[in-house]
């Protein structure tokens, strides 16, 4: 395929140059800020594949493509580069890497398992774990937030709600932790995750073991729940549920944590913004949720693959093209946020993508992402006023998910 047309590229911008990630944060902030200014999207060459992508930042052109799944399709793959043939074929699809009607089918067995009775669990869960981990940090006062805190909360709180035994917590996390060790930058390319795929198969075989015995023996919890569900016939079998397991804990652990360790260190170096939240949690807990994740993005771009010609507000896509839709440029969009580089914990409203931008990819955990972080923050501080961040994060520098490998903290 020839490359698609697009405006001149600015001078100096490359998002397909791994380079271009390691930049400090407000250089690649006035890089997409340049970029939304231009007439039309820029293409750019990705460096891992020698493709040419449109990069897609603006926050319309975002939802447009969000929510036009019969032109931008999910299924080629939404990573960069796309998933091999065989790795889909050996470890199942990703939900997020499927498109209707395949697409639909998973995620209504995966929707009608979230009974009210589960969702009720789950949230009694996310309290007990909270209250469990601020104990913790009271009595043994570890220095760093990532490990002892941000990454523990969204993993306990996956693996009770899925009902994994306590006995096999430990080896999984060493499984995830190694499956996604190699997301980042490299020297001559963007890492991408999935590389660990010894340890992601070992993964999924024990979670495939765990259906095994949940249908011969359900309990209350989500994997029963999968296995035993009747939709249409239809009930998730055991690739598919390696698959759905692989999704909540890559997607929703990485993305929970690094959420909470963002907004711990920006509501430390924003005492204004924090001294309004402590003054009236009640108020504005939410909406400091909402900007956390809005300012933050912890996903920073996914791709589409373009079914069929398009215009895509007066820009012309063709055929087999791919897009790039950065999550991150759009929360940032000067045409929806007013002083976007503010972080305002009163925001209203607040019509951020940190969830996706609507459609049928919207993300799964928004609503638990959502509670874990009130709950978490609501017991640090009311337990912890003092608690602030030390120092600056240690961020992993990457195309694809904002990541904190670690962070200091004190109260």
């Amino acid at each position: 395929m020839s490359a698609p047309a697009g405006v001149h590229t600015p001078s100096g911008i490359d998002l397909g140059d791994p380079e271009f990630w390691r930049l400090p944060a407000p250089d690649r902030a006035a890089a997409f800020a340049e970029l939304r200014r231009l007439d039309a999207p820029v293409v750019f060459t990705d460096r891992a594949t020698g493709r040419p992508f449109h990069a897609l930042v603006r926050h319309a052109d975002v939802v447009t493509a969000s929510r036009t799944p019969e032109v931008f399709l999910s299924g080629p793959g939404v990573t960069t580069p796309e998933p091999a043939r065989w790795v889909r074929t050996v470890f199942g699809d990703s939900m997020v890497n499927l498109d209707d009607p395949r697409h639909a089918d998973l995620r209504r067995i995966v929707s009608r398992a979230f009974t009210p009775r589960l969702v009720a669990r789950v949230e009694d869960s996310i309290r007990e774990i909270a209250t469990g981990l601020v104990d913790r940090v009271v009595a043994e006062r570890p220095e760093e937030f990532v490990t002892a805190v941000a990454a523990e909360l969204p993993y306990q709180v996956i693996c009770t709600m899925m009902g994994i035994p306590d006995r096999q917590r430990r080896q999984i996390l060493a499984l995830v932790n190694h499956a996604s060790e190699n997301t980042g930058v490299a020297r001559s390319r963007i890492r991408v995750p999935g590389r660990g795929l010894r340890a992601l198969a070992r993964m999924q075989s024990v979670i495939a073991a765990l259906g095994r015995e949940r249908r011969r023996r359900p309990a209350d919890d989500l994997i029963s729940a999968l296995v035993t569900a009747d939709v249409d016939g239809r009930r998730l079998n055991s690739r598919e549920l390696g698959a759905f397991f692989s999704l909540l804990l890559v997607a929703g652990v990485e993305t929970t944590r690094n959420a909470l360790a963002h907004g711990l260190h920006l509501l430390t170096t924003h005492p204004e913004q924090r001294a309004l939240l402590l003054g009236d949690p009640d108020t504005h807990l939410g909406t400091a949720v909402e900007e956390i994740v809005r300012y933050s993005t912890p996903i920073i771009q996914f791709r589409r693959t373009v079914a069929t010609d398009f215009e895509l507000h007066g820009n012309r896509l063709r055929e087999g093209d791919k897009v790039v839709l950065f999550f991150g440029s759009a929360n940032r969009d000067e045409a929806v946020f007013t002083d976007p580089e503010a972080f305002d914990i009163t925001r209203s409203p607040n019509p951020h993508l940190g969830f996706g931008g609507g459609g049928p990819h919207f993300c799964l955990g928004a609503y638990l992402a959502r509670q874990e972080m009130k709950v978490l923050f609501r017991e640090l501080y009311d337990r912890l006023p003092g608690l602030r961040s030390v120092g600056e994060p240690e961020l992993i520098p990457s195309s694809f998910d904002h990541r904190v490998r670690a962070l200091g903290f004190d109260y």
